[in-house]
């Protein structure tokens, strides 16, 4: 397995990487001297896939394991399921001294560390993510958190995990909607930081969109680096970190708006860094070009690159409540070419304005 490390002082961890590597969690934990029991949550799917594995490695290593199902999917990620977690954690008596495995997607990483995080005020976790979003983007950094009627991920809290254990491996087992959503995020990290890894994504399209496993395990790999340069260089999203949201401003709204079953979150981040690109085209900031290298590329992973037929009115209306705001102000990433973005606030009038046009691109 390749090892990032994430050097954040006293709660730096490793990010582990290859195949087998789900195997290996309970080694792993065992390295750490870790004495305590454990909690695997997870959702009835991928147990049945890989839950399995993940006991035999912890009873090799002598652990003892609690199973914590819970559903799968955006619209479960609420806080009536965080209460499923603490209650099987509460029944079972789980003390401080024990720890969590998200065993899942985004979803099942952002709630187990959310739980870790609050119950007993603070207890450990590990990250073994089963989707590319959830390898590349939100296993990492430490953010948890659940959604709410009004908007994603509005409460929440910053936790890390003990370590991050990345199989590319077990991607093979996704349906090809799923997985081919995730590369969105793959992208993300071409557009905002090097245009050298969107070349080499342009190049290996067909490779990447099925699945080589070679040139997969480099996209995870260079992708979770530049998640961890950027994590390490702002832990707390005070700055450098916030171009990490390219896409998501608008792509949250989508996935409200839609009621977080209709769009995936990688299609909406899909939709949401095109239409980004079109608003930085629009003030000036980019070239048309770039914006079609950037169409060109999602459509080749099968994504969507069109908003649906969403009210301009309620898609600002959600983009005015989303956490980012500051001072009431919507602030966007925005591209000024391939491999380089700035945060800047953009006018609500303006927004409005470009959120009509937006069919003119269709």
């Amino acid at each position: 397995m390749k090892k990032i490390p994430l050097d954040l002082g006293t709660t730096a961890y490793d990010i582990f990487i290859g195949e087998g590597a789900v195997d290996q969690v309970g080694a792993l934990l065992h390295n750490l001297s870790f004495k305590g029991r454990v909690a695997i949550v997870t959702d009835p799917k991928i147990d049945g896939f890989y839950g399995g594995r993940v006991r035999k490695a912890l009873k090799k290593s002598g652990f003892k394991c609690l199973m914590i199902r819970i559903p799968a999917g955006e619209r479960y990620k609420t806080l009536k399921q965080i209460k499923r977690i603490y209650d099987s954690l509460i029944q079972n008596r789980f003390e401080r001294s024990d720890l969590l495995i998200a065993l899942g997607g985004g979803v099942i990483g952002d709630m187990t560390g959310f739980a870790a995080a609050t119950y007993l005020r603070g207890v450990s976790f590990i990250q073994c993510p089963t989707t590319v979003v959830a390898q590349v983007d939100a296993s990492i950094g430490g953010k948890t958190g659940v959604d709410h009627p009004q908007g994603k991920n509005l409460i929440g809290a910053f936790h890390q995990p003990r370590f991050v254990c990345s199989d590319p491996a077990v991607l093979r087992t996704l349906q090809k909607r799923e997985y081919r959503s995730g590369l969105a995020e793959v992208v993300k990290y071409g557009v905002i930081s090097d245009e050298g890894f969107f070349q080499y994504l342009e190049k290996h399209s067909a490779a990447i969109r099925d699945l080589d496993l070679e040139k997969v395990t480099h996209c995870i790999h260079r992708a979770s680096k530049m998640k961890a340069e950027i994590v390490k260089a702002d832990e707390r999203e005070s700055g450098l970190r916030k171009i990490l949201n390219y896409g998501h401003t608008i792509g949250h709204a989508v996935e409200t708006l839609t009621g977080y079953s209709k769009v995936k979150h990688g299609e909406a981040v899909a939709m949401g860094m095109v239409a980004a690109s079109r608003l930085a085209v629009e003030l000036g900031l980019l070239h048309a070009a770039d914006v079609q290298r950037q169409v060109v590329l999602l459509e080749a992973f099968a994504l969507p690159t069109r908003l649906p037929d969403l009210d301009p009115g309620d898609v600002l209306e959600v983009m005015a409540g989303d956490k980012k705001v500051v001072g009431g102000e919507i602030y966007f990433v925005l591209p000024k070419k391939i491999g380089s973005v700035d945060v800047m606030q953009v006018d609500k009038k303006v927004l409005r304005r470009f959120l009509k046009a937006l069919p003119k691109y269709v």
